[in-house]
C-alpha cells in the first residue's frame, strides 16, 4: 500500500544486512565443501545459507523483541534469492516459480531440522541432512550434524542482545 512508503521501518536495514552478511559468511566456510562434502554449487551454497539461517531463527523464535527483526531477515533472504536467481539468467516469468520452490525447500528444511535438533540425537540430524543437503548417505553428514548441534548450543547460550545487531530493533 502507498502509505507503507511513508512509514518508518520497524528494523534498521543496516542491522538486517549486517546479520545476513554474517550468516552468509558463516555458511561459506571451506570445510563444509572441501572436508564435509557439501556440493560447492548454487544449490549446495543455498543449503548452507538455509541451515545457518534456520539455526539463527531457531534461537530467536521465542524472543518477542526479535519478531520484527527475524521477519525482516527472512524477507531479506528471499530478496537475495530473487536477485541470485535473476543473476543466473532465469527470466522474469520464471523467477517467482523458482523462488517459491526455494521457499518450500527452506521451510521444509526448517520444519525437519527443528525437531531433530530438539531431540539432540545426531542420527536424527544426519537423516535430515542426508535428505535435504546431500541427497544420499554421505560421511560428511555426521560431521555437519555435530557442527549443527554445537552451533545450536552456542547460539542458545548467547544473550539476545549479542544476536541482534546494534539498532536492529526499534524501541
Amino acid at each position: 500500500m502507498i502509505f507503507n512508503l511513508f512509514r518508518k521501518p520497524a528494523v534498521a536495514p543496516d542491522a538486517i544486512d549486517q546479520a545476513y552478511r554474517s550468516i552468509v559468511a558463516q555458511s561459506r566456510q571451506v570445510r563444509f565443501y572441501a572436508d564435509w562434502g557439501v556440493a560447492d554449487t548454487v544449490t549446495g551454497r543455498f543449503d548452507m545459507v538455509s541451515l545457518h539461517l534456520a539455526l539463527y531463527l531457531r534461537r530467536l523464535k521465542n524472543e518477542p523483541t526479535a519478531r520484527d527483526f527475524t521477519q525482516a531477515l527472512v524477507e531479506h533472504f528471499f530478496r537475495d534469492m530473487d536477485r541470485s536467481v535473476r543473476e543466473l539468467g532465469v527470466t522474469d516469468l520464471g523467477v517467482p516459480k523458482k523462488v517459491k520452490t526455494m521457499g518450500n525447500v527452506f521451510y521444509g528444511l526448517v520444519a525437519a531440522l527443528d525437531p531433530a535438533l530438539d531431540s539432540g540425537d545426531a542420527a536424527d540430524i544426519e537423516s535430515v541432512l542426508v535428505r535435504n543437503v546431500y541427497g544420499q548417505a554421505h560421511p560428511g553428514a555426521a560431521q555437519l550434524a555435530a557442527y549443527l548441534i554445537g552451533e545450536s548450543a552456542r547460539l542458545a547460550a548467547l544473550p539476545v542482545s549479542e544476536l541482534l545487531p546494534a539498532a536492529g530493533v526499534a524501541a
